[in-house]
């Protein structure tokens, strides 16, 4: 099979040659650039500039030499784009390591720290010297929501303010054009499947301009306005997803949405409020993108969200990531026995909370076979780690996850 084939066969529930592998195939299953370095120097591969792909979450761009190493079958559709040099700027990681920004990504060094900021010159998230990774301080609607204003809004938080490539490379009608070139040229330049990064977040859009305590509080305590806002955002979200299928729907295979619903110890709200709130514009949004194409929808979905995914397969769901395995109710055993013949899981290979930054090599390997032996029969297995590897993990247990996998296929 090629790697396209495979994961589709395992988005379709047949058994495919072998276990397919995502890694880096979007910004949920990367590795931190420092954890990438380290990485490349353990396996003796050539030195290459590290490029951040991810400003705010610090993941790096993983090369093709190492995809090919570790036989990756997934490639996100960004790759397709900021491919020149000069698309990229120099920084330092928060270890002293250099590296390069995407140029139009500029953080900008205050007293303790480095912030974003945005096109108005508002910090956006700081990341205080010690830290890896920025934080959002500033929510657009914290004090006052202005739902006419969603969509400007919206450019002053701080994820839609610092974009992965393509990031601003595909705005206005040139721009369009550019998007849909380079996504035919992956589509023709590689066999492995290609995922779209779409959004189109609900439960974290509103989090992401009110705050999560005020989100929160809004859906429990004015729920007429929560379904006011909710219609706005995916008002705004269909309109951007019609242009998004237009240009590049053809090239890819799937696509990507994002609403963490999820925590350590459960959802993070009922399973009544989700059909309430959620739900009916959740089966709006997928069931669109694939009315006329064959796509799969993937949610990249934290925590322990097992009350949840009956409804979320009703709603039209393909697969679900990252199958957070350390959280209440995400048993693999349970979910795979309860859910497996209508879910495909994205995910769920190996514990990113506790054995791979702490376990040695050999119980890195042993916990990932037992993984792979439980959610790969009859297909609807994705292989990734739980979420990115972090800054921390040793290269030599990041090697031995990869290992495992061979071994066990």
């Amino acid at each position: 099979m090629t790697s396209r084939q495979r994961i589709i066969s395992a988005l379709e529930h047949r058994v495919p040659d072998r276990i397919p592998l995502d890694f880096s195939g979007h910004r949920s299953s990367g590795i931190s650039a420092i954890a990438c370095h380290k990485l490349r120097k353990h396996l003796g591969l050539a030195e290459r500039p590290i490029r951040v792909y991810d400003p705010i979450q610090q993941l790096a761009v993983v090369d093709d030499d190492l995809l090919d190493l570790f036989g990756v079958d997934t490639i996100e559709l960004g790759r397709a784009f900021a491919r020149e040099d000069f698309h990229w700027t120099d920084w330092v990681l928060p270890d002293g390591t250099p590296c390069k920004l995407p140029a139009w990504v500029a953080p900008e060094r205050e007293a303790g720290g480095w912030v974003l900021r945005s096109k108005s010159g508002r910090v956006l998230g700081r990341m205080p010297d010690g830290a890896l990774y920025f934080e959002q301080v500033y929510y657009p609607f914290a004090e006052k929501s202005d739902l006419d204003r969603i969509e400007e809004a919206s450019r002053e938080s701080m994820w839609s303010a610092a974009p992965s490539p393509p990031g601003p490379l595909i705005e206005g009608p040139e721009g369009r054009k550019k998007f849909r070139e380079g996504a035919r040229s992956l589509r023709n330049s590689t066999d492995r499947a290609i995922l779209a990064l779409f959004g189109g977040n609900l439960m974290e859009g509103g989090h992401g301009l009110y705050r999560h305590d005020n989100f929160f509080m809004l859906l429990a305590a004015e729920p007429r306005e929560a379904h006011r806002f909710l219609d706005r955002l995916v008002e705004l979200y269909l309109k951007n997803l019609e242009r998004f299928l237009e240009d590049v729907g053809e090239f890819i295979d799937i696509i990507v949405f994002g609403d963490d619903l999820g925590t350590q110890g459960g959802p993070m709200v009922s399973p009544a409020m989700y059909r309430e709130f959620f739900k009916p514009r959740h089966a709006l949004l997928w069931q669109r993108a694939r009315r006329d194409l064959p796509l799969k929808v993937m949610l990249h979905c934290c925590g322990g969200v097992r009350e949840l995914l009956p409804d979320l397969i009703e709603a039209g769901l393909d697969a679900i990531n990252p199958v957070q395995i350390s959280c209440r109710g995400m048993d693999a055993a349970e979910l795979k026995k309860e859910f497996g013949s209508e879910l495909t899981f994205w995910g769920g290979g190996c514990d990113t909370r506790d054995i791979l930054p702490n376990a040695s090599p050999a119980e890195v390997k042993s916990h990932v076979k037992r993984q792979i032996d439980i959610l790969s029969p009859g297909g609807g297995f994705v292989f990734q780690q739980v979420h990115n590897i972090l800054a921390d993990v040793p290269p030599q247990n990041v090697a031995a996850m990869f290992e495992a996998l061979r071994e066990w296929s």
